[in-house]
C-alpha cells in the first residue's frame, strides 16, 4: 500500500498550495463571517479545515491570539484523531486484502501516530525540565525545517505538469468543500452547543 513518489509529491504540493492560500483567505473572510463566529469559534473553524499546523498557526495568528489558540487546539485534536483512524483503516485494508486474496495479511500499525499520542500524554505530566522541553522543541523545529526543505528540493514542477490538471482540480474542489462545508458544520455545531 505504498504510494508512488510522484503522487506523494503532487499531494504534498496541493496541500502546500491551498494551505498557503488559506493563510490569506481565512483572515480575509473573517470580517464577513464575524457575525456568526467569535474569534475563538473561527479559530476552531480554521483548525478543523486547514491541512498543515504551520498554516493553521499563521491563519489564526492573523486574526487574534484567541483565534490562534483555538485553531491550534482544534488542529492538535485532529492530529490526535489520526492514530485511531489509521489503526482502523489498516485493519480494514487488512480485512479486505485477506478477503480478496484468500490468504492472511498482516496489519500495518502507524507507529508514528501512536508515538505522537504517547509523547503528548507524557509531556502533559511535565516530567521534563522546561529547558529540556525547549531544547527538544528547537530540535523538532530544525528537523521539521530540514524535512520540508528536503521535500521542496525533491519536488519538481515537472511532476505537477505530468500529473495534469485533475489532481489540482480535485484539490481545489476539496479546498472549497472544506471552506463551505467546514464552515457550515462548525456553525451548526456551535449553534447546538451555545
Amino acid at each position: 500500500m505504498k504510494a508512488e513518489a510522484s503522487k506523494v509529491t503532487v499531494a504534498v504540493a496541493t496541500v502546500v498550495i491551498f494551505g498557503t492560500v488559506a493563510i490569506f483567505l481565512y483572515p480575509a473572510i473573517y470580517p464577513l463571517m464575524s457575525q456568526w463566529f467569535s474569534p475563538e469559534t473561527f479559530g476552531i473553524y480554521i483548525g478543523s479545515t486547514v491541512h498543515e499546523v504551520a498554516q493553521v498557526v499563521a491563519a489564526g495568528h492573523a486574526i487574534s491570539p484567541d483565534a490562534e489558540n483555538a485553531a491550534v487546539i482544534s488542529k492538535m485534536l485532529r492530529v490526535m484523531m489520526l492514530a485511531p483512524f489509521l489503526i482502523l483503516l489498516a485493519a480494514r485494508v487488512k480485512q479486505l486484502s485477506g478477503a480478496n486474496s484468500g490468504e492472511k495479511s498482516k496489519i500495518t500499525i502507524p507507529w508514528f501516530a501512536i508515538l505522537f499520542i504517547v509523547v503528548a500524554i507524557f509531556n502533559s505530566f511535565h516530567l521534563l525540565p522546561q529547558s529540556v522541553v525547549n531544547m527538544l522543541v528547537t530540535l523538532d523545529t530544525f528537523l521539521l525545517a530540514m524535512a520540508m526543505a528536503a521535500l521542496g528540493l525533491t519536488t519538481h514542477v515537472s511532476a505537477l505538469k505530468k500529473a495534469g490538471a485533475k489532481p489540482l482540480l480535485m484539490a481545489l474542489v476539496l479546498f472549497a468543500w472544506l471552506i463551505v462545508g467546514g464552515g457550515a458544520i462548525n456553525y451548526v455545531i456551535q449553534s447546538v452547543i451555545a
